[in-house]
């Protein structure tokens, strides 16, 4: 997994728990950390894993470094 992967399941998985934060305790915990004066910074940090979780969609169609060991795939460039 590259630096780019690693950061966009990062922020996938930040906004898994704000999400189950929310669900369980009515809890946001974005909003309280970011949410001052001003929504910006909220924004900014929804969008941010918004757009990893996009990019996170590219991590279910490359094979998996097993299978490529195995020889059952060609590795992707």
């Amino acid at each position: 997994m590259n630096t780019m992967q690693r950061i966009a399941l990062g922020l996938v998985i930040i906004g898994a728990i704000n999400w189950g934060l929310i669900g369980f305790f009515q809890f946001d915990l974005v909003a309280s950390l970011f949410g001052g004066i001003s929504p910006i910074p909220v924004r900014i940090v929804y969008g941010a894993v918004g757009l990893s979780g996009l990019y996170c969609i590219t991590l279910l169609f490359k094979p998996s470094e097993e299978m490529v060991r195995e020889g059952r795939v060609q590795p992707t460039p």
